[in-house]
């Protein structure tokens, strides 16, 4: 079967990558850059098709609950938001961790704080892969850099979420959410069926479980010993999860003497200033995670040793730039570049920091 291969946005592309892989429910509320998704949704009439619910519920935390009772019977449900929004969600997705119920959240950035702007940030590194909410968890945290991976991270995300019991992020910005560009749509999966729901996710509140005793979801436990129990079981699972599902991409790091570190939209700008720098003679590469949580940090440890100084290239005013120090352990210099208010730099201005900061 030859591949179907469409022009899209990348809003859109996590609309129809979200039917294909067998998404059993969608809950959202508008707001810019990321409302091509609710409204691509509504214009695919999905229910009609594949059975899956397409709702836009009155606020943004209604939405979050609404998919914290969607996960608690197994099923497949997505939301997303921006910036603001998914502040509002923060709580639900605290519910979400302590309860380890799997969904995907979508989170494509704007400026901020407060209202900010409508235009493209990476400031939320801090909201989403910190945890964001209240207690001590984590979310698994994937960062496309293409309007493909905004289609494929759909299916990775629910499949790592169901694997772990975790909610995962999709964290793009708005550069990533509204540029069209080619993708290769997934192939269609069907919804799982109730019997197959109680297979897979035994754990889940179906009414149907074997023994016909109840499953009870909740993140609530009043006993100081019990809750420190649940804790150290999530932090054993984050470990299990920090050692199998690091994902990075490295692009001429061999014999780079200078290393870009860079994720979304800005890992493909700080591409071109690699090749920018270059053919003049500057030996850069570029290191890029996917999964900002898990985090690469042995990777960048290792090329603390090989290269002269690292550059965290960031849409924000410096919030990976902490973690990629933490990695390297003051054995190199790290510096931070980046642009606020929705302005996204140019390769230029990228090689003249780098010449700046480091030459």
């Amino acid at each position: 079967m030859a591949e179907e291969v469409v022009l899209m946005k990348g809003n859109e592309a996590i609309a129809h990558a979200a039917i294909r892989c067998g998404t059993d429910g969608y809950f959202g509320y508008p707001i810019t850059p990321q409302s091509e998704i609710l409204e691509t949704l509504t214009e695919l009439k999905p229910w009609e098709t594949t059975g899956m619910v397409v709702l836009q519920a009155e606020s943004e935390i209604a939405a979050i609950n609404m998919v914290y009772g969607g996960a608690g019977s197994g099923k497949k449900v997505l939301t997303s938001s921006s910036s603001p929004g998914i502040s509002l969600k923060q709580e639900g997705i605290s519910y979400l961790a302590g309860s380890e119920l799997p969904c995907v959240i979508v989170n494509v950035m704007r400026g901020g704080p407060g209202l900010g702007t409508i235009q493209p940030s990476q400031a939320d590194y801090f909201q989403t892969v910190k945890g964001g909410g209240h207690g001590d968890y984590r979310l698994i945290a994937l960062a496309p850099a293409s309007v493909q991976e905004m289609a494929d991270f759909v299916s990775l995300g629910f499949e790592l979420a169901f694997k772990y019991r975790n909610p995962a992020i999709i964290l793009a910005d708005g550069v990533i959410g509204q540029m069209m560009e080619k993708v290769v749509l997934p192939p269609m999966q069907p919804r799982l069926t109730d019997a197959e729901v109680i297979e897979k996710c035994p754990w889940a509140t179906t009414g149907k479980t074997k023994d016909r005793k109840p499953n009870i979801i909740t993140s609530l436990e009043l006993q100081p010993d019990a809750m420190e129990r649940n804790n150290l079981r999530f932090q054993a699972k984050y470990k299990v999860i920090e050692e199998n599902e690091v994902r990075y991409e490295e692009i001429d790091c061999e014999d780079a003497d200078y290393l870009i570190v860079a994720f979304g939209s800005m890992a493909r700008i700080g591409q071109k200033a690699m090749e920018q720098a270059r053919e003049e003679g500057i030996k850069v590469g570029i290191l890029r995670p996917i999964t900002l949580w898990p985090f690469p940090t042995k990777i960048i440890a290792e090329y603390a040793g090989k290269v002269k100084g690292m550059l965290s290239l960031e849409l924000n005013a410096g919030q990976m730039v902490e973690d990629v120090r933490l990695a390297v352990n003051g054995k190199v210099k790290v510096e931070h570049f980046g642009r606020l208010g929705g302005i996204v730099p140019d390769p230029d201005e990228v090689v003249s920091a780098l010449k700046t900061l480091f030459i």
